[in-house]
């Protein structure tokens, strides 16, 4: 191995690691659209065909960078409140909803630099949950609501599984727009109430109240 390449490499790294984090790296720097695989040879210091001497191609490399990419967002926020029963209902529903802002803030963008590449975002689903054996926002959050449920502290004609889509789904819209006109993360303002606002319509729903008949 040449000094360069040791030097790149840093201690305790493989090459392959090495250029799996390069890649991740590059990706939460400027997204997916444009990158290429020279691009993450020179960040790697290495010659564009060792590339494929340890994947079987750019999409197989370009998947387990998202991977790696999603799984370190991930580790960077705060847990979520995964115990029903425990803490005031609106303000852990505010946590979660906090927290899918912030994901989908930090990896839309590579997801949106890939819609044209399918092979990738297909090699990605293959690998399974970033975080390993736990679930996906959508389905932390309604096995959440549906324990809360089962406690007695959300309505039992409530459905878990629809809140959850709503809430994901309003990260989604909140963000993927902007990305797809051209807008950078650094543009999108989340509007000041746009938490609180999205809680209140879940738990509280959006009809008026029923008028109690005064008596007489």
């Amino acid at each position: 191995m040449s000094a360069r390449k040791a030097a790149a490499l840093g201690e305790g790294h493989t090459l392959r690691e090495h250029l799996v984090a390069t890649a991740e790296r590059l990706l939460g720097r400027h997204g997916a659209a444009n990158l290429t695989v020279r691009a993450i040879a020179r960040e790697a210091q290495v010659a564009d065909g060792v590339l494929y001497n340890h994947f079987a191609d750019k999409e197989e490399l370009l998947a387990l960078a998202l991977h790696a990419h999603v799984r370190t967002v991930q580790q960077s926020l705060p847990p979520l409140p995964s115990r029903a029963g425990h803490g005031d209902l609106e303000d852990n529903l505010r946590a979660y909803v906090t927290y899918g802002v912030r994901l989908h803030l930090a990896i839309l963008p590579a997801f949106a630099g890939l819609l044209a590449q399918p092979a990738v975002l297909a090699r990605f689903a293959e690998l399974g949950n970033p975080m390993g054996q736990g679930r996906g926002l959508h389905a932390e959050l309604t096995a959440y609501l549906g324990a809360e449920q089962a406690l007695g502290r959300l309505s039992p004609e409530a459905h878990p599984d629809a809140a959850a889509t709503m809430i994901v789904g309003a990260c989604h819209e909140l963000i993927l727009p902007r990305l797809f006109t051209g807008d950078s993360v650094a543009d999108i303002e989340v509007p000041p109430k746009f938490v609180d606002h999205l809680v209140s319509t879940c738990l509280h729903g959006i009809t008026l109240a029923p008028r109690q008949e005064s008596s007489r």
